[in-house]
C-alpha cells in the first residue's frame, strides 16, 4: 500500500472498520528499530503506517498514561475507563460484538426485553443494506452510548481532578504516541500487514455487490 497516496480520512475509516480484536504487537518489535525519516512526504507515509499498524499498542498506551497520571484519583481512572469505551464504540466490531454478547446475555434472564434491543430492520436494495454504515448497540444508534459514557466522563473528571489536568495528561500520551509513530522505522510486517489489510477491504466490497 502507497502511504503517500492515503488520506487522514481513510486512515480513520480504516480504524473504525477494522477488527477490534488484533492482540498488540510484541514488546521487542515495538521498540526495535527507530530512524528519523528522510522528508516530509516520509515522515507522513510513515506516521499513517504506523499509526495503523501499532493501533492497539498506541491504544493501550494512552490509557495507560491516563490511568499512571490519574492514578491517586479513583474517579478521574473510571472516567477514563468510560473514555476508553466510548472509544471503543467508534469501531465497528467492537460495537457489534459488545451488543450481541450483552443482548445474549440479557435474554437469559428476559427473552422480551432482549427482543425490543435488536435493532431495527434494514431494507435491503440490491443486495446491499440502505443503512450499511449504521452500528446499533442495545437497539439505539453507537452515537448514544458514545455520547453518554464521555459525558460521564467529563463529569467524573470535572468532579475529581479538574479538566485542564487531564487535557495535560491527554496531550502528553498523544505527543508520546506521534513521536513513536514518526520515529519507529515501517518493518517488513507492517508493510504485509497493510497489503492484506488492503485485500480484504478489497474483497470485502466485491462481496456485498
Amino acid at each position: 500500500m502507497d502511504w503517500d497516496n492515503v488520506a487522514a480520512e481513510d486512515v480513520i475509516e480504516a480504524l473504525r472498520e477494522v477488527e477490534w480484536s488484533t492482540p498488540p504487537r510484541s514488546f521487542g518489535e515495538f521498540f526495535s528499530r527507530f530512524a528519523f525519516p528522510r522528508s516530509f512526504s516520509k515522515w507522513k507515509s510513515r506516521l499513517k503506517c504506523n499509526l495503523y499498524y501499532y493501533r492497539t499498542n498506541y491504544f493501550i498506551l494512552v490509557i495507560f498514561l491516563l490511568g499512571l497520571a490519574l492514578i491517586s484519583r479513583p474517579l478521574a481512572v473510571l472516567g477514563t475507563a468510560f473514555t476508553a469505551l466510548s472509544i471503543a464504540f467508534l469501531n465497528d466490531s467492537f460495537a457489534a460484538t459488545f451488543n450481541e454478547k450483552f443482548i445474549r446475555t440479557i435474554r437469559l434472564f428476559s427473552p422480551h426485553m432482549a427482543a425490543k434491543m435488536r435493532p431495527p430492520h434494514m431494507p435491503v436494495i440490491r443486495g446491499r443494506s440502505a443503512a450499511r454504515k449504521t452500528v446499533y448497540v442495545c437497539g439505539k444508534p453507537r452515537w448514544v452510548f458514545v455520547v453518554i459514557f464521555l459525558t460521564a466522563s467529563l463529569v467524573m473528571w470535572f468532579s475529581s481532578c479538574g479538566l485542564l489536568w487531564v487535557l495535560y495528561a491527554l496531550l502528553i500520551s498523544l505527543i508520546v504516541v506521534i513521536v513513536h509513530a514518526s520515529v519507529r522505522t515501517p518493518n517488513l510486517k507492517a508493510r504485509l500487514n497493510t497489503f492484506r489489510e488492503e485485500f480484504r477491504a478489497v474483497w470485502r466490497n466485491y462481496s456485498e455487490l
